[in-house]
């Protein structure tokens, strides 16, 4: 993997073609103000809702017409987020949102990497006449749909990329305490609290940088993950205890919720958040995933320690895929044809689990 680095160059174009031209080349046309279109993933996290409202602060400052459009809806968790009451949600307001969208400039693509990944927004943002900006740490971007983009896997998260960018551009003089909050929040979240590997030198750095500016980090871990109803945790014991098999052969634990489940629980958007993660605390358990039975699709999560690439496997075996140790899937088959398959897929992995 070749990464240019400069003073003037902040990203990796590992996986930018010709055709794709740095971000970094906006860097001079940011004075220009301009109609711009932020958006994400459909049900954002916080790295996807930090990063487009981390951008959207910064590109107001600078006197631009910014409108941050959300796919789908987004879990109550981050409703904390400052400018998050002004985030539109496509699934509701879809007229308003094309109208937004056809007359945009500028059309920031954050934390996602093909434009299937924003569902029934898909169309219109293929159609549009703006011009598309790719900022993304997902491995196998498409590419050719950006005219400007970065992709560097490399990163911990998007929101680390956004403070790149604005670091790039010569204007941390614009990095206030809204900016700092949504960026600090989604490097938080994609690093399981700065445990993961992908918690780098720089991203410390950033968060140093934070702190001197004055930034409180209590509250917002405090906003993220101590912000659910009873109803969340008794769903979570009922999981672990009812819906979880542990494969010790294999060093692999495998969870399935069904509607049922969702329905007894009352279980919202974001209340399955991190889930995945809870059998990696269990000792030698390499492989964590998880199936959850939603009404469009059966939604895969995979998580591993080590050497497992969850990114392959579930594009391999799920029409998914992610970071290294980070994937998701889906699927059209019943959850009982998942189960099935997940248990039968998974004995080709024998010899890369088993030797953990």
């Amino acid at each position: 993997m070749c990464t240019a680095y400069s003073p003037n160059h902040l990203f990796s174009l590992t996986f930018a073609p010709a055709y794709m031209q740095a971000a970094d080349q906006l860097y001079n046309l940011l004075d220009t103000p301009r109609k711009v279109v932020i958006t994400t993933h459909q049900k954002p996290d916080p790295d996807a809702m930090g990063s487009s409202l981390g951008l959207y602060h910064f590109l107001v400052q600078l006197g631009h017409t910014v409108q941050v459009i959300s796919p789908t809806n987004w879990a109550g968790f981050l409703n904390w987020m400052p400018g998050c009451d002004h985030v539109l949600d496509y699934e509701k307001f879809s007229t308003r949102c094309d109208k937004i969208i056809n007359e945009a400039d500028w059309i920031f693509c954050l934390d996602f990497n093909t434009l299937s990944r924003t569902k029934k927004m898909a169309a219109t943002l293929e159609h549009a006449k703006a011009i598309r900006i790719l900022i993304d740490h997902h491995q196998e971007p498409q590419t050719a749909v950006f005219v400007y983009g970065e992709s560097d896997t490399a990163k911990s998260s998007t929101c680390e990329m956004i403070y790149d960018f604005i670091k790039g551009s010569g204007r941390l003089d614009l990095l206030n305490l809204s900016i700092m909050q949504c960026l600090y929040a989604g490097v938080m979240g994609d690093t399981g609290s700065f445990r993961f590997p992908s918690a780098s030198a720089t991203v410390h750095e950033m968060v140093a940088e934070f702190k001197r500016r004055g930034l409180q980090h209590t509250i917002i871990h405090e906003n993220i993950y101590d912000n659910f109803l009873e109803g969340r945790f008794r769903f979570i014991g009922h999981v672990l205890l009812n819906r979880m098999e542990i494969n010790y052969e294999l060093n692999t634990a495998f969870m399935w919720v069904s509607k049922a489940d969702l329905l007894r629980f009352e279980i919202k958007t974001g209340d399955t958040e991190g889930l995945v993660n809870y059998p990696l605390g269990i000792q030698g358990i390499k492989l964590s995933a998880l199936v959850i039975d939603r009404d469009e699709k059966r939604k895969w999560s995979f998580r591993s320690k080590g050497s497992f690439d969850c990114n392959t496997f579930a594009r391999r075996h799920f029409n998914g895929g992610g970071h290294f140790n980070a994937a998701g899937g889906e699927s059209d088959d019943n959850l009982e044809s998942n189960i099935q398959q997940f248990k039968t897929v998974i004995q080709q992995y024998k010899n890369e689990l088993e030797s953990f």
